[in-house]
């Protein structure tokens, strides 16, 4: 008997190990969370593609979306499950392909179910997708959950349909629950990274506009049948609150914005803690309404996962002046410190700095000193007199601008013009406070890094941080006295006039457009009148709202850019726009300018973008290489990089992959020495992470190849490469 019962005892052992071996193989093979898993550390276990020959890629399957335009992008790390790749469209449709062909299986159409919300707000917008969370189910049917516009949807995997049970009608408003005591109703409020899914939490931050008058984000977790609230995380503090003591006006919590995490989150499932990091209060460029340290914007956020309640915190900008939001979550580590394991959070940079963190307690991992940083010279502005600067961990940028450093791959006549502009502006270190008379920001708006975010090796410890190295101008405005359209003025000369002062300094004298800003010409081709106001009230992409425009001012620029002919020769009529207190500011932000030569390129000398490999474990940095080309640069000898957008993947084949280059080439790495190992053309750029995954022992990396950025084409395609069947 007792020998039977150790037999049953052994048995279960036994089918208990081979179904944890089973899940693990089944994890190993997909690619089942943004970012290749919830600590968000974009690796894969697999190693069928390796160093030896990766040479060999081929395309595998091409899948059109069916729906790309000019100006559109797909952002998208597309999720890969049980033989199933789910994507997102430049339309935002969700998609169901097979992930061994790319054959479409289903395909989910937002605009069907939610052309205006149960408030009546219009909900369908371009907010940007970078990817979907996924609820594991039984029998193969999971909950998918993605956001367009202001709507956070929860689609059924197996029939691609909304799950009526969730919200209302497959669908949760975003605005709801988020300040009970603020009308939200028209402020933008969208999830441009996707949730974490927690036990049967889904756990959300969000993506804001960035004006005076914005929303704030909280983070919050909804129930993933219902869709029920289950907690918030107020990230702007309620008196009582942490943090609230960093808020000079003990009412700003009334009225301020933003401190969102609009870069995703990661998870330790095991310690049951969420990680977030956040970005800047509103408005960016000018903190005179916001005094003090603003938490928790520009922060590191430790979470209890069940409850949301606070467990930690660590600050990267105080008072932030240059939109130096966290572009991207936390990474979670292990790493060797002086012989000793250590759990980690990791966390890159716009500035290209490194800050690495104990997990469970936030006590920095190496050293971070306080540096004294210049004052604001702006009436009113309360620059924080230090910014925290890690140690150890190498910046992985430039964090100064000299003369020294001009763009001189360029003719004479173009440096001297790029000389006389630079001497023009304030320039040097970081933190220089924007100004009226223009301030030279590097790193720049963009990073750095972005939302792409790193890659990181648990086997070797190493960290893969592709990065932009571009100069931007910030130039203030004084609204004292800046002018108004004269009431005499047509709808055409007022419209001019509008475009002039807050429009021209991104897209240019002639319409042209510019870097990532795009061309205006033939708007009226796109946009109607009414799509058009639209946009310019809720903001799209890097566009920001133009809350303080009145109705007369939207009809007039719309007049011009449109070229309404009918409302052109109408008179203007000026109306002042009521505006709490709180929100009239004695300066305003000039507009998103890149600071760029004649011909377009970076007005700094080379390298504009980067792929560095640092070792977490030491501080050293193990190898860096200039990422992407000109190609009439590079006709020329000069390898000198390019803006990315989109991270990599590191692989245990000893491969980083990585795309995101302005020249729409998908490239592969030696993870150990930096060597190009594979290079092939992208049908558009592929502005977004790869995935890595396997379908019957067969190993696939696959790329949204949606362009659309840095003046490139669009595309509607996802592209996947695998080796030759032997």
């Amino acid at each position: 008997m007792m020998k039977l019962k150790q037999f049953s005892l052994y048995f279960i052992s036994c089918l208990t190990l081979f179904y944890l071996s089973c899940q693990n193989e089944d994890h190993k093979n997909e690619w089942s969370v943004y970012g290749g898993s919830k600590e968000r550390i974009q690796y894969s276990a697999l190693d069928a593609i390796d160093t030896s020959n990766v040479r060999d890629l081929q395309l595998a399957w091409i899948y059109h979306t069916k729906d790309g335009q000019s100006g559109s992008q797909i952002q998208a790390n597309p999720l890969i499950v049980d033989g199933i790749l789910y994507g997102v469209s430049p339309q935002l449709k969700l998609f169901a392909a097979d992930a061994l062909s790319g054959k479409e299986i289903w395909v989910f159409n937002p605009v069907d179910s939610m052309m205006v919300d149960i408030q009546g707000r219009q909900s369908y917008g371009m907010n940007a997708c970078r990817g979907i969370a996924l609820y594991k189910g039984k029998n193969k049917e999971h909950l998918l959950f993605y956001t367009v516009g202001s709507s956070l949807f929860c689609i059924n995997s197996a029939t691609g349909k909304p799950v009526l049970s969730f919200g209302n009608k497959g669908r949760v408003p975003l605005h709801d629950g988020l300040d009970l005591d603020r009308d939200l109703t028209n402020l933008r409020v969208t999830a441009t990274s996707p949730g974490v899914i927690y036990k049967d939490l889904i756990i959300m931050g969000t993506s804001l506009s960035e004006e005076e008058e914005s929303a704030p984000g909280h983070i919050r977790a909804y129930d993933v049948f219902t869709g029920k609230l289950k907690w918030m995380f107020r990230t702007i503090p309620e008196p009582g609150e942490v943090g609230y003591d960093s808020w000079e006006d003990p009412e700003a919590y009334k009225y301020v914005g933003g401190a969102n995490a609009w870069g995703g989150l990661s998870l330790d499932e095991k310690r049951a803690m969420v990680f977030a990091s956040t970005g800047s209060a509103v408005p960016d460029f000018y903190g005179g309404k916001r005094k003090g340290d603003n938490l928790f914007s520009n922060s590191i956020l430790a979470l209890d996962a069940e409850t949301g309640k606070y467990i930690w915190h660590f600050q990267g900008v105080h008072h932030d002046l240059w939109d130096y939001d966290f572009p991207t979550s936390p990474v979670l580590v292990s790493i060797k410190k002086e012989g000793k394991n250590v759990d980690a959070v990791v966390q890159v940079s716009k500035q290209g700095f490194i800050y690495m963190l104990e997990r469970e307690t936030g006590k920095p991992v190496y050293p971070i000193i306080e540096k004294p940083v210049p004052a604001s010279d702006l009436a009113g502005e309360q620059t924080s007199p230090t910014q925290p600067f890690p140690t150890v961990l190498p910046p992985f940028v430039r964090q100064e601008f000299k003369e020294s450093d001009l763009n001189n791959i360029v003719p004479d006549s173009s440096y001297q013009d790029l000389k006389k502009r630079f001497l023009s502006y304030k320039s040097g270190k970081m933190f220089i406070p924007p100004s009226l008379q223009g301030t030279l920001v590097l790193p720049g708006l963009t990073g750095g890094a972005e939302w792409g975010g790193p890659s990181f090796d648990p086997s070797t410890g190493l960290l893969y941080i592709n990065a932009t190295e571009m100069p931007w101008v910030v130039t203030m405005i004084d609204t004292l006295v800046e002018k108004m359209p004269e009431s005499t003025q047509t709808n055409l000369q007022a419209g001019k006039s509008i475009y002039d002062k807050n429009c021209k300094g991104c897209h240019g004298a002639d319409l042209q457009g510019s870097g990532n800003f795009p061309s205006l010409l033939n708007l009226h081709k796109k946009y109607n009148e009414t799509k058009f106001k639209v946009i310019i009230t809720s903001g799209q992409r890097m566009m920001p709202a133009f809350k303080h425009f009145s109705e007369e001012d939207k009809t007039a620029l719309a007049s011009y850019l449109l070229n309404i002919e009918s409302e052109q020769k109408k008179i203007f009529t000026q109306v002042a726009k009521v505006t709490h207190p709180f929100y009239r500011s004695p300066y305003r932000f000039g507009g998103y300018k890149q600071f760029l030569t004649k011909e377009g390129y970076p007005g700094i000398t080379p390298p504009w973008g980067t792929l560095s490999a640092i070792d977490l474990s030491t501080g050293r940095l193990v190898w860096k290489n200039t990422l992407g080309d000109y190609p009439e640069l590079k006709a020329r000898g000069i390898h000198a990089g390019t803006e990315n957008w989109g991270g990599s993947v590191v692989t245990a084949g000893g491969l980083v992959f990585i795309a995101a280059t302005r020249d729409e080439k998908f490239r592969a790495f030696n993870k150990a020495t930096g060597k190009l190992l594979f290079e092939t053309n992208l049908p558009a750029g592929g502005y977004a992470t790869p995935s890595v995954y396997s379908v019957n022992g067969k190993q696939f990396v696959v790329i949204a190849c949606g362009g659309g950025r840095m003046r490139t084409k669009s595309s509607d395609t996802y592209v996947a490469y695998s080796l030759p069947d032997k």
